[in-house]
């Protein structure tokens, strides 16, 4: 490429217009990064165990075991570099789902119900067999749908939108230096 005389000289009087035309050359070329937050030391921590969560809600929905158990695999498997394991996992997370559950969340000016709030809550054991940090906490999320609406109608969604949610929280509890 040849740059005219004016160009030139321009380019080599002013190294501040140099440096922005090679930052503008630069950020239009497409450079993807992948953040996971994660803070393991992958040096001393190899593997994870993952229990059954089992759904021991008073009320509940069938699949909802199934699918917590397999989103909260498929995040440590996507995010992380461990190892799934059966059992004696540098990091261990058991539990039960607790909590599976809906409220009247607004009433219309008929006096009856226009919102309904699902909420589900998970415990969760989390033990890391390097550093023995051990601890036991409650996880919940809650989604709203419209009175109107029949759960059975909307509850795939709802729970797989709090599912997503419960696994974050519990990705980042264990995992994420947040």
């Amino acid at each position: 490429m040849t740059w005219d005389k004016p160009t030139s000289r321009l380019l080599r009087r002013s190294p501040l217009l140099a440096g922005w035309l090679l930052c503008l050359v630069l950020a239009a070329c497409t450079v993807s990064y992948k953040f996971t937050g994660t803070s393991i030391n992958y040096d001393i921590i190899k593997t994870i165990q993952i229990d059954n969560i089992v759904n021991r809600a008073p009320y509940g929905w069938a699949p909802m075991e199934a699918m917590f158990n397999n989103e909260l695999q498929d995040l440590y498997a996507s995010q992380t570099r461990l190892k799934l394991v059966k059992r004696g996992g540098d990091l261990h997370i058991a539990g039960e789902i607790t909590g599976y559950d809906q409220y009247n969340k607004s009433i219309s000016a008929d006096g009856l119900s226009s919102q309904v709030q699902l909420k589900m809550t998970v415990n969760i054991r989390f033990n890391n067999t390097k550093t023995n940090e051990s601890w036991e906490r409650q996880f919940s999320a809650t989604s709203q749908y419209d009175a109107t609406m029949q759960l059975s109608a909307v509850q795939e969604d709802l729970v797989d939108e709090m599912i997503r949610d419960i696994a974050d929280q519990i990705f980042n509890a264990t995992v994420a230096d947040w």
